[in-house]
């Protein structure tokens, strides 16, 4: 069995917290936050504390914070020589404070509280900068889920920023399609399956291959008559930026083809 203590109390802790508890190989056994108010629903469930003196002995201290506090916290922590990992896709293991053993614990996934994650399925990245720490993350990162992987730093921040371009950059486009929709009094709802086409597409095709619409036919009219119905130039500037960017990826890749016949 594995112990674990929770430092946060963010969207990634609590589901962190959730996982956890239904792992029949992973007990939490104490949950830290500077304020308790939002963890208390757990109080039955897992020793509470604000007190960071308090902290009880565990195989990992687990940061589930800001990416600005990893480092104040982690200098705080009462004690030497345990494993101490944060969660974050950006930060690095050596902003963990070097008395203790420092590594990461990255699920690489969108977390909003309310919405339920299915972990079993969410990627979990793990690194340590000691090699005899590796077992016991990988353990752990195992009782939760099926998709597991040792990375190293520079994999896992170009991870977190590809993950920028998929998640944040494209609900910010869906953003963007739910004002065209709305107005003009059409249903954004209409085009919920063709999200999750396009989603399920790349699931077998690369996003090259899966890529259609006017930009890769340079279809000027029909490019034309959309930057007319644009009244808003900010999104007329995202519409010539990502038609600009499809553009130049595949007119420079027919470009190749020609030259390889």
């Amino acid at each position: 069995m594995i112990t674990v203590v929770i430092l946060g109390a963010g969207n990634v802790a609590h589901h962190l917290y959730k996982a956890f508890f239904s792992s029949e190989n992973v007990t939490v056994t104490q949950w830290y936050n500077r304020n308790t108010k939002s963890i208390r629903p757990f109080n039955n469930e897992v020793q509470l504390t604000d007190d960071l003196s308090q902290l009880i002995e565990a195989d990992i201290y687990i940061i589930a914070v800001s990416d600005d506090a990893i480092a104040d916290i982690s200098k705080q922590l009462p004690f030497e020589n345990r494993l101490v990992v944060h969660t974050s896709g950006s930060v690095s293991g050596y902003d963990i404070d070097q008395k203790n053993r420092r590594g990461i614990f990255y699920p690489l996934q969108t977390f909003s509280k309310g919405t339920v994650i299915d972990f079993s399925e969410v990627p979990i990245c793990y690194e340590a900068l000691m090699k005899k720490d590796y077992d016991i993350l990988k353990r752990l990162a195992k009782s939760i889920s099926k998709n597991t992987k040792r990375i190293n730093s520079d994999q896992r921040a170009a991870l977190h920023l590809a993950a920028v371009f998929v998640n944040n950059f494209t609900n910010q486009l869906f953003r963007v399609a739910h004002e065209i929709t709305e107005s003009q009094g059409a249903e954004f709802d209409l085009l919920k399956p063709l999200i999750i086409e396009t989603a399920n597409k790349v699931q077998d095709l690369s996003p090259f291959k899966a890529q259609t619409g006017p930009a890769k036919r340079n279809d000027k009219k029909t490019i034309k008559r959309h930057l007319k119905m644009l009244d808003n130039a900010h999104h007329q500037d995202i519409y010539k930026l990502m038609t600009a960017s499809i553009q130049k990826t595949h007119a420079a890749a027919s470009t190749a083809t020609k030259k390889n016949k």
